[in-house]
């Protein structure tokens, strides 16, 4: 890291990308890189002293020391070609963030198939009451780190650690939590037992003295220990150390419970962000926190401070009166507890607008998608997100629409947000739901 004077990023648009691109322009690093479009993060970098580039070329690469790429971008990139072509050195985004981990000695990394992001901003609110001023990388947009990184002086690094590709098996934590471990990112991987198998050697990169957190409920976790040096920590509503109990719910689904370990109170917590996954969120970063050395006290004020992630169940306004809520909700366990949060709001009609976020994960999981969204009042589909894929003909909306009772399938923003206008009331609820770019219906539909 000491020995970089310029680094290119192919898609350096990204959460993850542009985070440590930050950090690098931070510490005096030159850097460039290109995306496809532009966005407020590529404009910001640009404000940095970055230089972005719009689209991808072999004329980009300007002899940088490094160039790094995400998963996204294929081997016949003309800049990942060019740059090999010249002998510069090319490495994974999730490479390089195991090198700029290995500078930290309690670097904290989240992993499981959901919740990583919002469990990551919980932990930021922690550390940063705690005051250990530390570095900070998320996949969201929190207002106490005024965006999606942060830069300390201390040795605590937090991250979360995605699986795809099998990209968090590059990090180097000290500290690691695994929330959950389900099917997905089918386009990688095999089935569960091959997803599995990549959990398990997660777990095995804590070493013996650091610190494993896991999710005791969820029996695809706990088979995820066999390699692991460290001792494990459990959790859970039904099984593990820590325990909440006592859960009830105000009228707009926020939590109180109290902090159970081994059969002892240690505290009790009020959450201001909605659901028994989130319940579960703040235990595991309560049991990490202790583990590390943290006051409860400290680690209460924290957690009840957190007040929820950009499109994490976000509250964006109302239509013709009816609350509007965005959810990055993209997988059928995902949908089924944003669904189980909105049941402890009162309401009447539930308006779902989903986005189907690619076209492999629709495929693989169309019986579950049809499944849990037939589940809710009114559901309309727009166009499948594609992100990193191409639309080969697999499946499509209208596929997954013909599934669902009463379903309709409307592929236009402006049709939805005309139509919706034109039948949302008074207590009813509208969420916008998926990983992609249907969070724009929001500004559409809202009372300005």
């Amino acid at each position: 890291m000491d020995n970089l004077t310029y680094v290119h990023f192919i898609g350096i648009g990204g959460i993850s990308m542009s985070a440590i691109a930050k950090v690098l322009i931070h510490n005096g690093v030159k850097v460039s890189g290109s995306d496809c479009g532009t966005s407020k993060i590529i404009e910001e970098l640009c404000s940095l002293g970055a230089t972005v580039f719009k689209g991808h070329s072999a004329d980009n690469i300007k002899n940088p020391d490094l160039v790094v790429y995400t998963a996204a971008i294929a081997e016949s990139n003309p800049e990942l070609q060019k740059a090999k072509e010249l002998g510069i050195e090319t490495i994974a985004r999730a490479e390089m963030l195991g090198r700029i981990m290995k500078n930290y000695n309690k670097a904290i990394s989240v992993a499981g198939t959901h919740g990583k992001t919002t469990t990551t901003s919980m932990m930021t609110y922690v550390l940063m009451k705690a005051m250990t001023d530390p570095t900070v990388m998320v996949g969201g947009e929190l207002d106490i780190i005024d965006g999606n990184f942060r830069i300390g002086k201390s040795q605590y690094f937090l991250t979360e650690s995605c699986e795809y590709c099998r990209s968090f098996l590059s990090f180097f934590p000290t500290v690691g939590i695994v929330l959950n471990v389900e099917e997905d990112h089918l386009d990688y991987y095999t089935d569960i037992d091959d997803i599995k198998s990549a959990f398990t050697d997660f777990c095995a990169l804590i070493p013996t003295d650091g610190v494993l957190v896991v999710n005791a409920d969820s029996a695809n976790t706990m088979d995820c220990l066999g390699k692991a040096k460290a001792k494990p920590i459990t959790y859970g509503f039904d099984n593990g150390e820590y325990r909440a109990e006592n859960l009830t719910f105000d009228d707009f689904g926020y939590p109180s419970f109290d902090v159970v370990r081994n059969g002892k109170k240690e505290t009790s917590l009020t959450l201001s962000v909605v659901g028994r996954h989130n319940v579960m969120n703040s235990l595991a970063v309560y049991a990490a926190s202790v583990a590390m050395g943290l006051e409860s006290d400290t680690i209460k004020l924290g957690l009840e401070s957190f007040t929820g992630t950009k499109r994490r169940f976000e509250k964006k306004g109302y239509c013709n009166g009816a609350l509007i809520i965005d959810d990055y909700a993209h997988h059928p366990t995902e949908i089924e507890t944003t669904f189980a949060s909105i049941k402890k709001i009162k309401h009447n009609t539930v308006w779902c607008i989903f986005q189907p976020h690619t076209y492999t994960r629709t495929k693989a999981l169309f019986n579950d998608f049809a499944k849990v969204l037939s589940r809710v009042d009114r559901v309309i589909l727009t166009n499948i997100y594609a992100a990193r894929e191409k639309d080969t003909g697999i499946v499509s909306s209208k596929q997954l629409s013909d599934a669902i009772p009463d379903s309709k399938f409307i592929a236009s923003f402006e049709e939805i947000a005309a139509y919706i206008k034109s039948v949302a009331q008074k207590g009813d609820i509208i969420i916008t739901m998926g990983a992609g770019n249907v969070v724009d219906i929001c500004d559409m539909i809202k009372d300005c």
